[in-house]
């Protein structure tokens, strides 16, 4: 029937109704292609990032509305590459049951949140986990003068969490796997948390290692400051903690991906903020020159070099559809991977945290960059 009605509309038509058949697959294709979020930030020319406001040293923000930390210098990081520059951030503070639901909802482009790595995040939330920036690990807080020294020794103890995360359901799993007898309190931020285990209300604090630390080196002197704290050496749990984007946006999650990458490998080339400049003018180095932008082969010596010569290879494209230099922005305006490990969770911070796990793999650590070629 549908090709006897084709035939009666005649020649004429059927050229038209296959014309615009093909214009309209062509302008779907080009929306679809546009949809990339890549695209969007760099069209709207700010990124909105999903960040913690409550763990200093990992995401924090001050009485004057600025934030800072680990992971905040990340949300910085992924800016410095797509826009150019790491200022062009709106942070986003979520509790951590709103993590998953901003990002489904679009309200931000990235969630940078001390969020843990799981099959069940990375399966059932539309998520994507781009690649891991701290390798951390569940422990317990208790104060200086308890009692408790091990795991073992907190039966019928009530502990402090918070709701809606790994730390949640790990407690659960240790504790009843050991058939050890407690009780959960849970809240939905910390700052809840706080006044109820300095009102006692709970002998343990569960979370993140490095967010435990973060949380003691602030604990005020009123309360018996830092010293008055303990973190129990037993590790709970493996905790893999990175950016996480929507599922569906191959274009958006390698941006993402290759930016956290750059601050890694730029480390085990040895390029910081103060040499960045140099190496990409005079560097000699194939993998560094191709990292920062410029031409693979180095400039000819001024003795030797024509005033007429032009370069004779372009810098190197990997086609992840970041501006020119992306990498050389991230360096120059945030830092390679150490600095941004040392000057907000480091040894010489309030938190002291030693790189251990989180240093490079050739220092024995787990990070690892893939080749930039």
């Amino acid at each position: 029937m549908l090709r006897r009605r084709i035939r009666l509309l005649g020649p004429l038509a059927l050229a038209f109704i296959l014309a615009f058949t093909a214009c309209t697959n062509d302008e779907t294709g080009s929306t679809q292609e546009a949809r990339s979020l890549l695209d969007t930030v760099k069209a709207r020319g700010t990124l909105n990032c999903g960040v913690n406001n409550e763990v200093p040293g990992f995401g924090i923000v001050d009485p004057q509305g600025a934030y800072s930390g680990f992971d905040v210098e990340f949300c910085k990081v992924v800016a410095a590459a797509v826009l150019g520059d790491a200022t062009k951030v709106t942070y986003k503070a979520l509790a951590a049951e709103q993590r998953f639901t901003s990002l489904q909802s679009r309200e931000i482009d990235v969630l940078i949140r001390n969020t843990t790595w799981t099959a069940t995040r990375d399966g059932g939330e539309g998520a994507g986990f781009v690649t891991t920036t701290f390798y951390d690990g569940q422990g317990m807080m208790v104060r200086a003068n308890s009692r408790f020294n091990d795991i073992e020794d907190m039966a019928g103890a009530t502990i402090c969490v918070l709701r809606g995360t790994t730390t949640e359901l790990n407690l659960e799993t240790q504790f009843s796997t050991r058939n050890i007898d407690y009780r959960p309190l849970s809240f939905t931020s910390i700052d809840e948390i706080r006044p109820a285990f300095t009102a006692g209300r709970c002998q343990g604090w569960t979370a993140d290692k490095s967010a435990l630390s973060g949380l003691r080196a602030a604990w005020p002197a009123a309360e018996g400051g830092p010293g008055g704290l303990r973190i129990l050496d037993e590790t709970l749990s493996k905790e893999p903690l990175g950016p996480v984007v929507r599922d569906g946006d191959t274009e958006w999650f390698d941006a993402v991906r290759w930016a956290v990458i750059a601050t890694i490998l730029a480390e085990e080339l040895e390029i910081t903020q103060a040499n960045v400049d140099s190496l990409r003018s005079s560097s000699t180095s194939a993998e560094v020159r191709r990292l920062l932008g410029v031409p693979i082969a180095p400039p000819a010596p001024a003795a030797t070099a024509s005033p007429t010569s032009t370069p004779t290879a372009a810098p190197f494209d990997a086609g992840l559809g970041l501006p020119d230099g992306w990498a050389y922005q991230i360096i120059k305006q945030v830092g390679n991977y150490e600095e941004i490990y040392n000057r907000t969770v480091g040894p010489s911070t309030p938190l002291g945290l030693a790189r251990g796990v989180n240093d490079l793999w050739t220092a024995g650590g787990l990070l690892y960059a893939p080749p930039y070629r």
